[in-house]
């Protein structure tokens, strides 16, 4: 949802609807920011100014300390999880800053704002033995050469394989793939490059992909996008997202979203033997921290496996 979409359905005064339009420009043109990443902190901003007039404000200079705590109090009111609280803390530090520095307002009361700890939760991954088996029930659909099922097939291999995000994903272009390295040029958060690695059998998925099938949906308007529709345009995270629930279901193992092979993809690393420095930069983390949730997960799968075979558990 755009600024003005979201100024249009509230009775705003017309400085705040000015206001906003700025601040998606400033963080689409110098934050380099994602699309999703704009949206949602657009978003957040827009639910402070609401609140901000409830408080019967309608000039941004009259924003405090106190009206940001009892905002996010009202979010905490409303039941909203430890993680939503901590962005939407994190989303008012940004624009408070970015207000002052503009002249907007004259002191940061964001600055002053601690952010609520957001509760990190481990990720939902599948065990090799079902990795094994989802991937292979996609080489099965693809035997008879359909183009939909080759590009499937390659999508999953390539998930699974990189660890990449399904933006990311539908973001490659053809040149984007090196084959002879097995390499995928991969462009992250904030337009960061990074290059990841691919096994065998994803490069062989890809090969056929590329060259077999995909030739077949392309069509005039399909550009350099390295993975197309069935209308031969670049492919959407939506129809990724369907495609990865229903290739799971076929073998009846948990459902997850493509970011749950990720998942997968870096707690096999780990468990692997790959160091968690490696890992992090295959999966394009701006922090270490963020990795090592998976540590965690490694850890909770030893531990129940120890549970279960130890004659001592």
């Amino acid at each position: 949802m755009t600024p003005d979409e979201v100024s249009g359905n509230r009775s705003w005064p017309e400085g705040f609807a000015v206001l906003l339009a700025d601040y998606e420009r400033h963080l689409t043109a110098e934050r380099d920011l994602s699309t999703h990443s704009v949206r949602a902190y657009i978003g957040d901003v827009a639910d402070l100014l609401d609140h901000l007039i409830r408080l019967g404000h309608d000039d941004l200079g009259q924003l405090d300390i106190r009206s940001l705590r009892s905002w996010l109090a009202k979010q905490q009111s409303l039941g909203k999880s430890r993680s939503t609280m901590a962005r939407r803390a994190t989303a008012a530090r940004v624009f408070t800053a970015w207000a002052q520095r503009t002249g907007r307002i004259d002191t940061d009361p964001g600055a002053l704002l601690a952010s609520p700890k957001g509760h990190k939760t481990l990720p939902g991954v599948l065990g090799q033995a079902d990795t094994r088996a989802v991937l292979d029930a996609a080489a099965v659909a693809a035997d008879d050469g359909s183009p939909v099922g080759l590009r499937d097939l390659a999508i999953m291999e390539l998930l699974y394989a990189t660890g990449i995000r399904v933006g990311e994903l539908c973001a490659l272009d053809v040149d984007d793939v090196d084959d002879s390295r097995r390499v995928v040029r991969v462009f992250g958060k904030g337009r960061k490059e990074r290059s990841v690695p691919y096994g065998v059998p994803a490069g062989q998925a890809l090969e056929r992909w590329l060259v077999e099938a995909r030739p077949k949906l392309a069509r005039e308007g399909s550009g350099p996008a390295a993975f197309l529709g069935a209308r031969g345009g670049r492919i959407d995270q939506r129809a990724v997202r369907r495609m990865v629930h229903e290739r799971l279901a076929v073998v009846d193992v948990p459902d997850l979203a493509p970011h749950g092979l990720r998942h997968t993809a870096a707690t096999h690393l780990l468990e692997g033997g790959a160091d968690l420095r490696s890992v992090q930069e295959l999966l394009g983390h701006a922090s270490l921290a963020t990795t090592q949730i998976y540590t965690h997960v490694s850890t909770d799968r030893l531990r129940q496996a120890y549970q279960q075979a130890h004659p001592r558990a």
